[in-house]
């Protein structure tokens, strides 16, 4: 039996095949939520390298949110890596959710990035 720590690596490695397969020279909008923060990047696999990315601890986000774990956060996230990817010249990416179900807060910063001015 599979430990949670390989199952969810599994997961995650199954949903990024997949994303890859469809993205089309596309930048990757990659995922990671922990139990107290979340992160997000734009990543272009064909260079190897990061675009964009945001997380809750960024200093300006940092002192407006309440905590970096509720759904709020995430949507603030969102609305902030679609600025700067905007501004690194992105506008099509592909969600790449990781180990993590489409539901919460990786909904809320899907559903802000999408308001933000990204494409997916």
């Amino acid at each position: 039996m599979a430990t949670r720590k390989e199952a969810l690596s599994k997961r995650a490695s199954r949903v990024r095949r997949q994303v890859k397969k469809v993205a089309n020279g596309r930048p990757r909008l990659s995922v990671h939520r922990s139990s107290k923060n979340i992160y997000v990047q734009v990543i272009d696999d064909v260079a190897g390298r990061t675009l964009a990315a945001a997380s809750t601890l960024d200093a300006d986000l940092r002192k407006s949110l309440k905590t970096g774990a509720d759904t709020a956060a995430a949507a603030a996230v969102g609305k902030l890596v679609a600025e700067r990817a905007t501004k690194a010249g992105v506008k099509e990416v592909v969600f790449d959710r990781g180990a993590f179900i489409y539901h919460g807060r990786i909904k809320a910063l899907a559903e802000a990035a999408r308001e933000g001015g990204l494409s997916f």
